[in-house]
């Protein structure tokens, strides 16, 4: 008989006693996030990376899981188990975006890992749009949400910027050196919810300083996109630094940005409610969502267009260019937008592209491996690899399939 384990309460006294810890799954926008989150009254950190993850990992989580999972619940179990946490005072989130992934099971693996473990007094708590799993003292506020909607702007913008100009900078560190100026002063603004309306001002702001940074164009770059499930795609620990190997062998490397994951997730949902019995009230509501986040990612694309820089193309555009491959309907996981983005890019230059995705992940073996002959048939001149991450492959393995997707 299956042992069904309770989740301990996050209670409305834990908002100021207790630190919620989420997994490193968006790098570019954990900071800013962080503050949404303050500015909602929650104090939210990241699990830090773990060099090794405890052992205990391989005996929890079953082999029939992805290498997401192995990634994400070991390193906040290693955490956990370390002499840096205070396990009297952490909770546990965990995003949830629903749908037919293995991941919507995580919230329940946690309290079970946890459990075993003998650490049954740490709350998990679940960030999902369903108002599923509530705890007491945890609620996606209003100012939580104005706040995260900035975050995921400016971080967005600022990712777009460094991975533009980086491989050019004639003074290693500089781009860096000042997103992380940005970082600073706009984790102050948005924890005291300033310029969360009106943004424009500011894009352009930002725009103009990364602008005056030294670049070489003239250096011979290697044009690399980077597609796949977004945990792969976004998080250094889930694929093993990419971005820093990328640099180290001379490649222009660009990916796609949250923004447009964020209006797939909305619309995935509309689509899906179509083939039941959607209201005229949902229908109507998701629309409402839906031009409000086209418009947001308007004023992103205007700001950097503007400047002469590389953007997004809208999420309508993507919508149409993968039309004769993949259906609305197949929006399961990262579904189609991982094929929307591959042709974005090879149409701005990125010839050699990344599809990097979690080994045991069928939705992503579909999604990003059964389109590759549509793919290649389209953009002959273009070479798509995909590249697996498994949580027990060699570094000297993974990195040489990646040299030889970029040569």
């Amino acid at each position: 008989m299956m042992h069904t384990f309770t989740n301990t309460e996050f209670t409305r006294s834990m908002k100021k006693t207790h630190t919620i810890y989420m997994p490193e799954m968006l790098h570019y926008h954990n900071e800013l996030l962080c503050a949404a989150f303050a500015f909602g009254g929650y104090k939210l950190a990241v699990v830090p990376e773990q060099e090794h993850i405890c052992y205990e990992t391989q005996s929890l989580v079953n082999k029939d899981y992805c290498t997401c999972a192995i990634g994400i619940i070991g390193n906040l179990l290693t955490f956990v188990k370390s002499d840096d946490c205070d396990r009297e005072h952490i909770a546990f989130l965990e995003p949830q975006a629903g749908g037919a992934c293995r991941a919507g099971n995580y919230y329940n693996l946690i309290i079970e890992c946890l459990h075993k473990l003998g650490y049954g007094q740490i709350p998990v708590l679940s960030l999902n749009a369903h108002g599923l799993e509530q705890h007491s003292g945890f609620r996606i506020n209003g100012r939580m949400l104005l706040g995260a909607i900035a975050a995921v702007c400016y971080s967005d913008l600022l990712m777009d910027l460094t991975q533009q100009i980086r491989p050019y900078e004639k003074n290693a560190g500089e781009t860096e050196g000042l997103r992380q100026q940005w970082l600073q002063r706009l984790t102050e603004e948005i924890r005291h919810g300033r310029h969360l309306f009106y943004r424009k001002k500011v894009y352009h702001e930002i725009v103009e300083s990364f602008g005056r940074i030294p670049v070489d164009r003239g250096q011979a770059k290697k044009k690399v996109g980077v597609v796949g499930e977004i945990y792969i795609k976004c998080s250094p620990v889930g694929n093993r630094h990419l971005e820093d190997y990328l640099q180290k062998n001379g490649c222009d490397y660009r990916m796609g940005g949250f923004v447009n994951y964020c209006i797939y997730v909305v619309y995935s949902e509309m689509k899906s409610l179509e083939l039941g019995h959607q209201s005229r009230l949902e229908a109507a509501g998701y629309q409402k969502v839906l031009q409000f986040l086209y418009y947001v990612q308007k004023e992103i694309a205007e700001a950097l267009e503007q400047a002469g820089f590389l953007h997004d193309r809208s999420f309508q555009e993507l919508i149409a260019e993968k039309k004769d491959i993949l259906s609305d309907y197949y929006n399961i996981g990262d579904g189609w937008l991982m094929t929307a983005e591959i042709i974005d890019l090879i149409k701005k230059g990125y010839d050699k592209i990344l599809v990097v995705h979690p080994f045991g992940c069928l939705i992503s073996h579909v999604g990003g491996r059964g389109v590759l002959k549509a793919l290649h048939e389209r953009f002959p001149e273009a070479k798509i690899t995909s590249i697996e991450y498994d949580y027990d492959q060699s570094d000297t393995l993974r990195e040489s399939r990646v040299l030889l997707a970029i040569e």
